[in-house]
């Protein structure tokens, strides 16, 4: 594999990429650049709720494409992760563009609509939920099957994994996407965070049952990234003394997508696979602060 282009002939799925501002599209370019074969995610109705709304997505498949290396080929899906029974198709489908499935970016998630305690429905809680935790762990359930040995017997509930040990390396990457939750309250985003703080909680088991397989999974919490909510004509906050608060921290600005892109696409790389397991902060400090 040469040194350059590390995931040359590798195919990866990458959920939630809908936008050319979003970290969904910043991964999927950054892999492709990589020599990945792309297969993106996107459900479009979902951006058009929301204040900064949708993209072109011709646009974005064209700026993806740009970024492909040699013959790698790009396809793109759709599809509401809110419906469970859509995630098989999916991932089959991702597949079906090479032969193989290498590496599932879970970049996806419902926000907007949410609240504090006192918001708190059945209703509204599972709208997150499913989208942004169920619909992750069913993912990631789907891929892994494409690495378990045939077994002679069904599997019951609950059967230890047993894979094929040792691994020359990792026979496939898996990313989560958590939130700021694990650093301190996000306040109004009660849904949100519990369905963010979920997926951080449950890394490290995951990971270990994954490793059998052969299978590295890490979770990485980008901090706060500027995918078009802090701009003055797309927000849905106050943006007043935005810019002298940013003044105090260690880099003067928030997060880029390329910035969260780049530790994603290291660790899906032959460098990163020695990571296994872990919840990542990616914030330039924010965190500390």
């Amino acid at each position: 594999m040469h040194s350059s282009l590390p995931l040359r002939g590798r195919t990866a799925l990458v959920t939630g990429v809908s936008r050319r501002r979003g970290i969904g599209f910043a991964v999927a370019t950054r892999l492709a650049g990589l020599g990945a074969n792309i297969v993106i995610h996107h459900h479009r109705p979902h951006d058009l709720d929301l204040p900064w709304g949708g993209d072109d997505l011709a646009a974005v498949r064209s700026s993806i494409r740009e970024s492909l290396v040699d013959e790698a080929r790009l396809d793109d899906i759709g599809a509401d992760l809110a419906d469970a029974s859509v995630i098989p198709d999916l991932v089959a489908r991702a597949a079906a563009l090479t032969g193989d499935l290498d590496i599932l970016i879970c970049n996806h998630a419902k926000s907007g609509d949410d609240g504090s305690i006192l918001d708190m429905t059945p209703e509204r809680l599972d709208a997150f939920w499913d989208v942004n935790a169920r619909s992750t762990l069913l993912l990631t359930a789907e891929f892994a099957r494409r690495f378990a040995p045939a077994t002679e017997t069904p599997r019951r509930p609950g059967d230890r994994i047993a894979g094929d040990k040792p691994y020359v390396g990792p026979r496939g990457h898996v990313v989560w996407m958590t939130s700021g939750q694990i650093h301190g309250p996000m306040v109004g985003e009660v849904a949100y965070a519990t369905s963010k703080a979920a997926l951080a909680g449950i890394t490290p088991t995951v990971a270990a049952e994954l490793l059998e397989l052969g299978v590295i999974l890490n979770t990485v919490d980008p901090g706060p990234v500027n995918t078009g909510y802090l701009d003055p004509e797309t927000t849905d906050r106050s943006l007043d003394d935005l810019d002298r608060y940013l003044a105090t921290t260690p880099f003067g600005r928030v997060g880029r997508p390329d910035d969260p892109a780049e530790l994603i696409a290291w660790l899906c790389s032959p460098a990163g696979a020695w990571m296994v397991g872990q919840v990542l902060t990616s914030d330039g400090g924010f965190s500390l602060g």
